[in-house]
């Protein structure tokens, strides 16, 4: 259903004429009676039974004219008061994971809570499996995901980053001094991985199933933080982006150990419903996004 065909629609109704209504919208009157078609055909119902030239309204059509005087008085009511106050408003619900929300995503809500103060910005974190059922519910109107790059039906998404990651030891790890590395040399050894769901978690233990590891030991968290700290302390091998450890291994805190995790690409991807109204809100929030690390290169200073 599009605005167009709304107003067209009301203002069919105040002339009851396909010609007059056309010559109000500047519309030749084929284009009335395609965007009425259209719109009749979406909801199910006759909303005006022609005769020639001239409508009249079904019961359906009447019922349906006062919630269209709704929907347009609002939409005037926003748009003079953006007009009259020149500042954004609205409200906008993001969501994204526990790694994200720590390393990408606080410096797009600082930079859009600056330009944009009259837009009422709400954040939820979610774990990953939950976060693309929040934008088929409804609940959420952008996502952002660390995850393989793919399509996802009845969603369109955007790559914002590529993610690299790495296998990280403590400095005094018996590992840390390899230049290269066998499956046989992870044996015995403990992985400090993400929860059960993880893209990247599940993309690492199948990986080493296929190259027939022996046993090994998994210690999990749900926080990225929790996992550096931990392989900082020496319990065993951390499976971590490089935004989550640039600055440790900057230091010499973590090192990195020589084992390839380039067969499959990561990036951070930001998601959007593809049959959701897109918002003045979320469209600058979008293209803030892509401002932001349009230009990002990995620093391992930051």
């Amino acid at each position: 259903m599009e605005l167009r065909q709304l107003k067209t629609f009301h203002t069919l109704a105040s002339t009851l004429n396909f010609s007059r209504a056309a010559e109000a919208q500047n519309y030749v009157p084929s284009t009335i009676t395609m965007q009425m078609k259209a719109l009749e055909d979406e909801l199910g119902v006759k909303l005006v039974d022609r005769m020639g030239k001239k409508v009249a309204l079904t019961d359906a059509g009447r019922s349906f004219l006062g919630y269209v005087d709704h929907i347009l008085s609002d939409l005037e009511e926003a748009q003079h008061a953006v007009k009259q106050t020149g500042e954004m408003t609205g409200t906008l619900t993001i969501s994204a994971d526990d790694t994200l929300c720590t390393y990408r995503i606080p410096a797009v809500l600082k930079r859009f809570r600056l330009r944009y103060p009259g837009v009422r910005l709400m954040f939820r974190p979610l774990s990953e499996p939950n976060l693309k059922q929040s934008l088929r519910e409804g609940s959420a109107d952008i996502i952002f995901v660390l995850d393989e790059i793919k399509g996802e039906a009845g969603l369109c998404g955007e790559k914002v980053l590529d993610e690299p990651f790495y296998l990280l030891v403590a400095p005094e790890h018996r590992l840390a001094s390899q230049t290269a590395l066998t499956v046989e040399d992870f044996n015995g050894e403990t992985f400090l991985l993400t929860e059960q769901g993880c893209s990247y978690r599940m993309f690492f233990e199948r990986s080493l199933s296929q190259k027939a590891m022996g046993s090994i030991t998994e210690l999990e968290f749900n926080s990225a933080e929790a996992i550096k700290q931990c392989a900082k302390m020496g319990m065993g091998i951390a499976i971590l982006p490089d935004m989550a450890v640039a600055a440790e291994v900057n230091r010499g805190e973590l090192i990195p150990l020589p084992w390839d995790l380039t067969a499959v690409s990561f990036a951070t991807q930001m998601f959007w419903h593809e049959e959701k109204w897109i918002s003045p809100a979320i469209d600058a929030f979008l293209n803030l996004t892509r401002e932001t690390f349009s230009n990002h290169l990995p620093d391992r200073g930051e």
